[in-house]
């Protein structure tokens, strides 16, 4: 993707996808890896699954996933424009929307807004989970090892780090 216009479709996207990640980039992965892997064929399902692991395991924001698809694109400078693109409009808006929010701290079009938002974001996050898991899930014991970590994350009391360790074990024994 050298092409200026592709780059400018391409960082276009990004920007427009920052205004409806609700909950943070996660919640766009669906649609990143529609873009990406299915209709530009850009990714393979494997390196979009990889990338998005490097970009969890990184330190810092998670939105690091989105810019290593701006560097395998386009290198240096598809790398700044992704972070650019998806982190500028959501950014400067919620720069000034947070001053409104605040003055209408009890209002119950506030209280409505948030209610409504908790049930999306979840949703979203939902999607991009079942996505990677489908992504990464290449092989029988792959599959088993995800549902085992997803179920010991949502019904035990076990922290989900020792769920996540046992299954980096099994990975680097080889077993996957």
């Amino acid at each position: 993707m050298n092409d200026n216009s592709a780059l400018g479709a391409f960082t276009l996207h990004l920007a427009l996808l920052s205004l409806v990640a609700v909950g943070g980039v996660n919640t766009i992965v669906p649609e990143l890896h529609r873009q990406f892997v299915e209709v530009r064929g850009v990714l393979t399902e494997q390196q979009f699954a990889d990338m998005f692991a490097i970009g969890q395991a990184a330190p810092g924001p998670n939105v690091l996933f989105v810019t290593l698809i701006g560097w395998h694109i386009a290198g240096f400078t598809g790398a700044v424009l992704a972070a650019v693109a998806l982190c500028g409009p959501t950014c400067t808006i919620a720069y000034f929307v947070t001053r409104v929010w605040d003055k209408f701290r009890d209002a119950p079009w506030r209280v409505a807004i948030q209610a409504g938002l908790v049930p999306v974001t979840i949703g979203f996050i939902a999607a991009s989970a079942f996505l990677i898991a489908r992504a990464a899930d290449q092989t029988v014991v792959a599959f088993a090892i995800t549902a085992a970590t997803a179920a010991v994350a949502l019904w035990s009391r076990i922290n989900p780090i020792l769920a996540l360790a046992a299954a980096a074990a099994l990975g680097w024994a080889g077993l996957v």
